[in-house]
């Protein structure tokens, strides 16, 4: 890691955020902006994967007359997410809160292809 970016390959530190860090003395604004750039552009992408498989997700339900909510499989992934948030130490609220409107919105577009 040089640039600040994680590599993908956690040191001993795993789960630390500071392990991918660069102290902020060595980065000017612009730099931090740019990073922040590259990490929205970073989830824009994840979440339209994440929709894609969603999106295929309701087509088999559909396909096989499944219910739309499946409230077992929403509280994985909320646990799974709470889990993720204290492993990168983010706040486990601010991010399932992100999940939950996910989901939310994955429901109303399955609803609609129906």
């Amino acid at each position: 890691m040089t640039d600040g970016r994680p590599t993908g390959d956690m040191d001993e530190r795993e789960g630390d955020p500071a392990a991918t860090q660069v102290p902020t003395s060595e980065m000017d604004l612009d730099e931090l902006r740019a990073e922040i750039e590259d990490i929205d552009r970073e989830l824009v992408e994840l979440i339209a994967r994440r929709t894609y498989v969603a999106d295929t997700i309701a087509q088999v339900k559909s396909d096989r007359g499944m219910s739309t909510t499946d409230e077992e499989q929403e509280a994985r992934v909320m646990e799974r997410a709470g889990e993720n948030a204290k492993q990168f130490e983010v706040d486990d609220n601010l991010v399932k809160a992100i999940f939950r409107l996910l989901i939310e919105l994955n429901k109303i577009e399955q609803r609609n292809q129906r």
